[in-house]
């Protein structure tokens, strides 16, 4: 027999080894986005015993990856993002490093024990993770190699070689890199985190990045009507099949208009959902007093004022040099729009009380929509109005 002229056992017209890569490598995307991002690393969706298992299986033979290595650097991630200590931040690496070496970043921090100890808490510690899976990482790999060449022959390398690089490229590389570097934003998150496509699809729905930010513990990443999450259409599917149960799923605030006092429901809704809220205040306020303030001037100071529609709500981890001198020019030729941006900054702060009580928030939440109503600015008493409505809605968003 000719070794090198064996075809393997399957023999498929070309379009179908196509095909069969394409599967394989989705199969490893759904089990990078549905069991390790969404089940494992924030708990929002529960997955029955044999789905969870079989895409814990995959992914030991598609990418060696252990569970509770994805998911305590993901968490590490989130708990230090874009600060030193963030284990694939293109901020702290360079974009090109995050790219190129987004997988080796993650074996570098796999690899730690104290990460693995402080984040991986509540993965499966099983015999067969404990003895197979974690211990005998690469031997899965090697599995899917001789699997694929006897099934396919050579073009098995092939596929096997495209299986192996899905992930890096994409997900270590691309989600890591790209979605904290350039796309849409949704929600000015304290992050640089980007949405690089409103289609979900390549990457099972990971490409919606800024979303889950936004919303962590969210199964569902997709916000927008036209945004696809091709991830949560499977959980959904599981869910239907009783093979899923979903945890957690973003909810949007709604305003109650016979709500006329901030209480403490009012607090919890408005830090449970302040993205959104901050998302309102620059609809609502700073766009309108934008416009009125650049149909007050012309010549050079309108110039001046055109960059404060973006840079007054941007977060600060995406000013450079050049926005914050655009901005201090801007805001000394508007008295209007500057107490627009100090009452946006006092209310995002606010939302980063996280050790104040609800009572002292209470009280911060009701003395800045006082002031604000106080302002004789109307777009900024009409939202300090319509705050204290604010309420969590029944329905996911």
């Amino acid at each position: 027999m000719n070794i090198l002229a064996f075809s393997g056992f399957v023999d498929l017209p070309w379009w179908g080894y196509v095909v069969v890569a394409l599967i394989f490598t989705h199969l490893t995307i759904i089990g990078v986005t549905v069991y390790l991002h969404r089940c494992q690393a924030h708990r929002a969706v529960q997955l029955h015993p044999a789905v969870s298992h079989f895409l814990r299986a995959w992914l030991w033979l598609s990418t060696g990856m252990s569970t509770i290595g994805w998911t305590a650097v993901h968490r590490k991630h989130h708990a230090f993002v874009e600060q030193p200590g963030d284990p694939h931040s293109p901020q702290v690496f360079g974009l090109r490093k995050v790219l190129t070496e987004g997988a080796e970043l993650y074996r570098l921090e796999e690899a730690n024990p104290e990460t693995l100890k402080k984040y991986g808490h509540g993965t499966p510690d099983d015999w067969i993770e404990r003895h197979l899976y974690t211990r005998h990482d690469s031997l899965g790999i090697v599995l899917m190699l001789v699997t694929n060449v006897l099934m396919f022959g050579w073009l098995g390398l092939t596929i096997w070689a495209t299986q192996m690089a899905w992930i890096p490229i994409f997900a270590a590389g691309v989600i890591n890199g790209i979605g904290h570097w350039s796309g849409y934003r949704n929600f000015e998150t304290r992050d640089t985190s980007t949405n690089i496509a409103p289609w979900g699809i390549l990457i099972g729905g990971e490409e919606l990045h800024n979303n889950h930010h936004a919303f962590a513990s969210s199964a569902k990443f997709s916000m927008r009507p036209w945004e696809f999450d091709l991830g949560w259409a499977y959980i959904r599917t599981l869910e239907l099949l009783g093979l899923a149960q979903v945890k957690k799923v973003a909810v949007a605030p709604v305003v109650d208009t016979s709500k006329a006092t901030i209480d403490l429901d009012t607090v919890q809704t408005v830090v449970a959902s302040h993205v959104h809220v901050l998302a309102d205040y620059a609809k609502r306020v700073v766009h309108p007093v934008h416009k009125d303030e650049i149909a007050r001037v012309d010549g050079a100071d309108r110039a001046s004022l055109k960059p404060l529609r973006r840079l007054i709500y941007r977060t600060e981890l995406l000013l450079g040099d050049d926005d914050r001198h655009q901005l201090v020019q801007g805001l000394e030729l508007s008295s209007a729009l500057k107490t627009v941006y100090d009452f946006q900054r006092r209310l995002a702060a606010l939302f980063n009380e996280r050790q104040a009580t609800q009572e002292r928030l209470l009280h911060a939440l009701q003395e800045w929509c006082h002031q604000a109503e106080q302002t004789g600015i109307a777009a900024l008493e009409e939202f300090a109005q319509r705050l204290r409505g604010y309420r969590l809605a029944t329905t996911p968003i």
